[in-house]
């Protein structure tokens, strides 16, 4: 790595330094710690300015010209499908359901690739059990490894690193892909996107624009906060907003309307278009009832939101066996509930964040996965189950089936 000069440095990063933290890794007595802060600090920005100013331009027009967003790729990425092949399949994918989203509903489609920096996971769970062991829990390859050991799984450091690196094979892929190949007049990207989730990693690549001295996350284009993360006091909320980015926030079923306006304060507060996208996971039987309220307490504040549906993380079950899975029926539903809401309340339903593979995976049941007897096939998923592209496709039809039916 060589310097960057426009690296903010390490030792005080932010007033988010000082500030509590969920779901971070037990690693600051690590030999390798500052080695691993430094050396990502004065490296330079996996993503530039000018890329994240185009691409809050784009999602700003959402508001306005119905076009829609498609944010979708991993659960989790590994570390080992960073290389030509496998990033070339997912670039594959991407423009398949972007292609035929646009031209189902006729509208411009901004793509957002899960890639590029999704290595890092949030779990319900510090630990889980191994047969007579308690270990702790995967985290992503940016903490631990998936590897069922005490020893693996220990919280390493170094691993930021690892992730930089190949991050960085992931987006000089995309740049070449957005910069050449064939564009289409409703095609835009693909940008990446991760959840903004270990501080340590995300602090050390916040830069500052040469060109108007703000400062911006340089290791993804979108960054977004979770559900588990997004309290205004805790240090995630305080690094995205002040940070120019164009950022999101993941909104569970059990999300108070005040409690959202928090963060959207906190992320929004001048209320620009383009800023702010929010990502109801609610499930399918639980949207109806808790996410009204919140897209009119968010709307009467005059905050020009970009809404897009997560219907997978609120969809989630366990087979007999006790394998995660996900119904496409279910994922279904809740999409098409997500923008009847909107469309009630007179809010743009912008599209859709899914979990979708690359290959031809059976992790989720529906289309040629029929039963739960199917799902062992090809379950390869690193922590949560993915549509296939195939079941990715069913869903995209589905609502551009249902807008339609409500446009005539």
């Amino acid at each position: 790595m060589q310097p960057s000069s426009s690296a903010v440095g390490f030792t005080r990063l932010g007033p988010w330094d000082d500030m509590p933290a969920a779901q971070q890794p037990d690693w600051r007595d690590h030999a390798e710690y500052r080695e691993a802060c430094d050396g990502l600090a004065s490296a330079p920005p996996l993503v530039g300015a000018a890329e994240i100013r185009r691409l809050r331009q784009s999602l700003s027009r959402l508001v306005t010209t119905e076009a829609l967003l498609l944010q979708l790729g991993d659960c989790a990425e590994s570390f080992y499908e960073c290389e030509p092949r496998h990033i070339a399949q997912k670039l594959r994918v991407i423009d398949r359901l972007g292609d035929r989203f646009s031209e189902l509903t006729g509208r411009s489609v901004i793509r957002v690739g899960r890639m590029g920096g999704q290595f890092a996971k949030p779990r319900s769970q510090p630990t889980e059990r191994h047969g007579a062991l308690t270990i702790p829990s995967f985290q992503g390859h940016l903490i631990n490894s998936e590897i069922a050991s005490p020893v693996t799984r220990e919280a390493n450091p170094r691993r930021m690193l690892w992730a930089y690196e190949a991050s960085d094979k992931v987006q000089r892929a995309l740049r070449r892909h957005r910069q050449g190949g064939y564009r289409l007049p409703a095609t835009e990207g693909p940008w990446s996107s991760h959840e903004a989730l270990v501080i340590d990693y995300e602090s050390r690549l916040v830069r500052r624009d040469p060109d108007t001295e703000d400062l911006y996350l340089a290791s993804t284009h979108l960054p977004w906060v979770g559900e588990r993360t997004r309290r205004p006091a805790d240090a995630h909320v305080a690094l995205l907003s002040a940070v120019v980015n164009p950022v999101g926030c993941k909104i569970g079923p059990t999300a108070d309307p005040d409690d959202v306006l928090r963060v959207c304060e906190a992320l929004d507060p001048h209320r620009e278009p383009g800023r702010l996208v929010l990502i109801p996971r609610m499930g399918r039987e639980r949207i109806q009832e808790a996410l009204p309220p919140i897209v009119r307490r968010v709307a009467n504040a005059g905050h020009p939101v970009v809404w897009l549906s997560d219907p997978m993380h609120g969809n989630t079950v366990k087979t007999r066996l006790g394998l995660k899975t996900r119904h496409l029926d279910d994922v279904i539903t809740e999409a098409l509930r997500f923008r009847d809401i909107l469309e009630a309340n007179r809010q743009h339903a912008a599209g859709l964040h899914i979990e979708v593979a690359a290959d031809d995976v059976t992790e989720c049941i529906g289309g040629s996965v029929e039963s739960e007897a199917d799902l062992q096939r090809h379950y390869t998923s690193l922590c949560d189950p993915r549509l296939n592209a195939d079941q990715a496709v069913e869903l995209i039809e589905a609502w551009a089936k249902g807008a339609a039916a409500d446009r005539s």
